[in-house]
Parts: structure tokens; sequence; C-alpha cells
């Protein structure tokens, strides 16, 4: 239960719980008007547009329903909800007030959908806080449930740790929902499409822009965009978009942290005998967004999924169902991915092959053939020169990130350890974007600090988190909780640190 357990919700997202415990489509038909035989059709909404207003929404705290947050009331409220978040986000010195808006956008196929965004503003007289304030655009990670929300910083971790380490800290935030989320009417969520993730972002930020005067929110003019796991994947995705968007969005810079942006070379390392923590639900959500996105991945689901699973699996997550009840339900495994005599399989990886397996040996092994066929990762500076065959392999070279050249200062942050993630995502990236001559900045956070390292306190922070970590729970609880209680909240205050000195120049 291991693997599919560590992804429960939020997946490839924060969980503060073992770290802190240590130191954790939609449009509306109707009919006929009465009295209009036929009535010229509505004009197609404009992409970015609002669905209605902006909604302040009300913490409750002490007792209290409040819609700004004092520095003060914000800090003990953070603290109650998760005790050591000021030891890694620092106190707070700005109000903070949440707002959700609901905007129009596209699904994978180009069709018009919705999807919801929170808007976390900052106030108060100190220089900090006052007069305009850079906007950060922040992608959050994956969630099994579709009621996943970032304005709601009572119960959502993440949200709560953005508001903490950037908005406490004068940055305005946009976070999208992202379509499928948050009370999206798009009845999939488009995963790791990069076309998809980084449109939609961009229609989240012009949304919540059109709001920012009736909010309070003073825009500087200055935009950074980040984010963590299938977050960081995103923020991304979102800066090549804006960077295809011509003049309409001029990014100060970016930042991505522990995201599969290699995601033609996760796929082949997965389907090659190495998987990861979480990849009975990864793989069939990739599958599911380039079905939805014309991406003819099947025929039927049985073309790719054992026949215990075929006929549920569509749209499955996200849901409403959490990990362990998507296991106990039969609805996914919890690890086996691939047969148990399914071959190759890598040394440290037997936990993902065995007995009521979720993808087909048949299905493996062609896209194992085309691999061989067609090699991809020839060099850094052209590793998606491969030109496959294969339709899932395909579409994970045509959302690969490694073909665009950031135009700003770009930070990529991540963990060496990361059993979800794997670092290569990271490392592989800077070197295709260093080939390339762009202005990168690798982070390791599991790394030494030097006395010079401008790094030297978030690294400093997670080493001693680790190292307790492990004194009171073992390394099976480092691992466990590597990816989205240990890197996640240290790379979040790295890249606040990265932001700020470039805002600073």
């Amino acid at each position: 239960m291991k693997s599919l357990r560590s992804l429960s919700t939020p997946v490839f997202s924060l969980g503060l719980g073992i770290l802190l415990a240590a130191c954790s489509g939609g449009t509306t038909t109707g009919g006929t008007p009465m009295g209009v035989e036929n009535p010229a059709p509505l004009p197609a909404p404009t992409r970015g547009s609002l669905v209605g207003q902006a909604a302040s929404v009300a913490v409750s705290v002490g007792g209290n329903s409040l819609t700004t947050l004092s520095p003060s009331v914000l800090a003990g409220f953070l603290e109650a909800a998760q005790t050591g978040t000021l030891a890694v986000a620092g106190q707070p010195q700005c109000a903070v007030s949440v707002y959700r808006v609901h905007y129009n956008t596209v699904g994978g196929a180009g069709e018009l959908s919705d999807a919801s965004a929170a808007i976390f503003v900052p106030s108060g007289t100190g220089p900090s806080c006052s007069n305009s304030r850079p906007v950060l655009l922040y992608a959050h990670g994956t969630s099994l449930q579709k009621s996943y929300d970032m304005a709601d910083i009572a119960n959502n971790t993440e949200a709560r740790l953005a508001a903490a380490v950037f908005a406490a800290q004068g940055f305005i935030v946009v976070a999208p929902n992202y379509a499928g989320y948050g009370g999206s009417s798009l009845g999939y969520h488009p995963y790791l499409d990069r076309v998809q993730e980084g449109a939609d972002m961009l229609d989240a930020l012009r949304a919540a822009r059109s709001t920012f005067t009736g909010i309070g929110a003073r825009d500087s003019g200055k935009l950074l965009v980040t984010g963590y796991s299938q977050g960081g994947y995103v923020a991304l995705a979102a800066q090549r978009a804006m960077q295809e968007a011509g003049s309409e969005f001029t990014l100060a810079a970016a930042a991505g942290m522990s995201g599969p942006y290699a995601i033609a070379r996760f796929g082949d390392e997965l389907f090659g005998g190495a998987p990861r923590d979480g990849a009975t639900v990864i793989v069939p959500t990739i599958v599911n967004a380039a079905q939805h996105a014309n991406a003819a991945i099947y025929r039927t689901p049985a073309d790719v999924y054992e026949a215990q699973y075929a006929s549920t699996i569509v749209d499955l997550v996200p849901g409403t169902l959490g990990a362990s009840d998507l296991v106990s339900q039969g609805k996914l495994p919890a690890s086996a991915l691939f047969a148990a005599d399914s071959m190759p399989q890598r040394p440290g990886y037997t936990q993902y092959f065995g007995a009521n397996n979720l993808v087909r040996s048949d299905y493996r092994a062609a896209y194992l053939a085309d691999a061989a066929a067609h090699p991809c990762e020839q060099s850094a500076a052209a590793p998606l020169d491969c030109a496959p065959a294969h339709p899932l392999r395909k579409w994970l070279v045509r959302n690969d990130l490694r073909s665009y050249l950031p135009a700003a200062p770009t930070l990529l942050c991540g963990g060496h350890d990361d059993p979800t993630v794997p670092y290569f995502n990271t490392t592989a990236t800077a070197a295709y974007f260093r080939a390339r001559g762009a202005s990168i900045v690798e982070l390791d956070i599991d790394d030494t600090p030097s006395l010079s390292d401008p790094f030297r306190s978030a690294k400093a922070g997670f080493v001693a988190a680790r190292t307790l970590l492990r004194a009171a729970n073992g390394d099976g609880a480092v691992a466990s909780s590597y990816h989205a209680g240990l890197v996640a909240p240290f790379c979040m205050a790295a890249t606040r640190d990265y932001f700020q000195s470039i805002l600073a120049r």
C-alpha cells in the first residue's frame, strides 16, 4: 500500500505533517426561450474572462470569521494548523486577504470550459506590503480530489504554505485550481498536457488581473511564476506559453520545483523497469488526458489496462475517492503497475511488479519496442530528436518541456533522492537549457551548503529537518516524506529568496 498511499491527498503535492513534527468543461445549455423561434446563438465566452465576480473568502479563526488576517493572527493561524510552518516560511510581514475567482478557459481538446483560482492579496503599512506589489502565479501539485481548492487555506496545506511563504511576505499570489478541479465543470483534468495547462494558467492570470482594482491588489508590473511537482511542470509550461503569447506578458523570473519536466525520459524510465511512487495513478491520469486531447492512445481502455480495471478507469482521477478507497474498491492496484513476470525489472523496483497489475504486458512490450527503435536522449542539446511511433511516446515527447528556451532567469529546485519525481528531471532539463544558452540556476536542496551559498538557509533547514526525522522515525520515514514533506517547503523558501534577489536588481 505504500506507493499509492503516499499519493493520497494531494498527489505530487505538499504534506508538512511529518516534516513539521520532526522540526508536514463547462458551458450551460438550456431550451429555447418562450416566444423565440430561432434565437441568435450566444457568443462564445472569451478565454480568461470572469464568470461572476471575485468572491471574498472568510477564514474561521478563534470562532471569528475573518476576511483579512493580520500578521499576528495569520501567524497564530498558520502555527495552529501546522506546527512549524513559520520556521520554514518566516514571520508574516503582511496581512493577507483571500479571494476566489471563476473564469473561462479551455479543456485538452480546446473545448470551452471553466475553472477557478485563488488570489491572496497582501496589505499593510510595512515596506514589503504597501505600495504596488509583484504578482506571483503559483501552480499546485496533483490531487486525487476534484474538490481541491487553493482558496481553502483552512484545509489545504499547500495553499497555507503558499500564503505563508509568498503572500505574507508581500507577493500578490494567483493560484489556479486547474480545469477539472475546484468547481470546474470539466469532467476530467488535462494532466501534464503542456498546451492546455499553460493556457489555463494564463487564463487564470487574465481573470485575476481584471479583479485587481476591485479587491485592492496593486500590481507593480513584476510577474513571477512557480509551482511544485506537477505544479513545477505547469509553471514552466506557463513560462513557455507566456513567451509564445508575445507582449501580453513580461516575466521577471520563473522557478520550477521538483517537476516532471523531462516527461519523455520519465516515461521511458518507467516503462523500462524503474517505476516510481504513485505510478499506478500517474500513468492512467496521463493516458486519460492524452485520450481527451485526441492523441488516440487506445481504441478501448482494454488495449492498455488489464480487464479488472479497464471498465472503470476512464476519468477516475481526479474524482471523489481517496487512495485507500481506490485500492479497497479494486479500481487501482496499490503499486503493481506491471505483471510479476514482465521484463525488464531493474533492481530496487520489484514492488511495482506483481499480481493484479494495472498495465497489460503486451502494451508495455510495444512501448519498449518503440523505445528501442526510436531512442531519445541522444544528446543534452537535442534530447527529443527521436521521432517515436508509439502513441503514448509521441504524446510524452510532445509534452516534454525540453523544447523551448527560457527568456527570463529561471531556477530549478529539487532533491537528488526524490523517489516520486526523479531528480534527473531537474538535471536533464537544466542541461538542455544551458546547452541552448539559457540563464539557469540548478538547486539541489539536499546538498551541504557552503558559507557563501546564496541558498544556505534553505539547505540548512532541509538538512536539519531530514536529520531530525531520520532520528525519530528512521530511513523509511525520510523516504516516504521526502518529496512532499521535506523538499517542498524548503524549495518554496529558496524560490522566494531567488525571486526577491531578482526583483532587487
